[in-house]
């Protein structure tokens, strides 16, 4: 933790010893771009970041339009934001996730790569136009929790994942 921190810190003195001796930055073929002080900020901010993410080994993983989550996250509320349509694939990256929370929004599906949350316990659905849902939810061993209440789901399919699941999974209906 102090090598980040001393990175970071690094970083941001060399941001500020930029704005104060040269207040300019050069380009890697070593020519002068005009940039302000702020712009020489956020690059610096950036680059902070960028480091921090990289040296705790956890990427943001792009789940929706606008919307990204650390890839070591065990739990994603992402709860009555007015979402639509469907998360992104890129959903399977996140693979220490345990919790699911997309209730209260407009989602009218899900990807089939929900199937590879592998530790996956709670996926909470409820409130949201969903009519179809993955047969590759059958696949997540390890889910206790399928609250599908207030939503269309399709009976077939909900058949279809139970066959897979454990008997001991709480399927939410009502």
């Amino acid at each position: 933790m102090f090598g980040l921190i001393s990175i970071i810190l690094a970083v941001f003195i060399g941001g500020w010893w930029m704005i104060s001796s040269m207040g300019a930055v050069y380009d890697e073929t070593g020519l002068k771009v005009d940039t302000s002080t702020e712009e020489i900020l956020d690059l610096s901010r950036e680059a902070a970041e960028k480091i921090a993410e990289s040296a705790s080994g956890s990427q943001p993983v792009p789940v929706y339009d606008g919307i990204t989550i650390p890839s070591h996250a065990r739990e994603v509320n992402l709860s009555g934001r007015g979402l639509t349509g469907s998360l992104k694939a890129e959903i399977r990256l996140l693979s220490e996730l345990r919790e699911l929370n997309i209730s209260n929004n407009n989602f009218t599906g899900l990807p089939a790569e929900i199937g590879q949350l592998s530790e996956l316990r709670v996926l909470n659905l409820s409130n949201n136009p969903i009519t179809g849902l993955p047969h590759e939810l059958g696949n997540l061993s390890k889910l206790e929790v399928l609250n599908l209440k207030g939503t269309n789901y399709s009976e077939f399919d909900l058949n279809v994942i139970k066959e897979k699941l454990s008997a001991s999974v709480q399927v939410v209906t009502e």
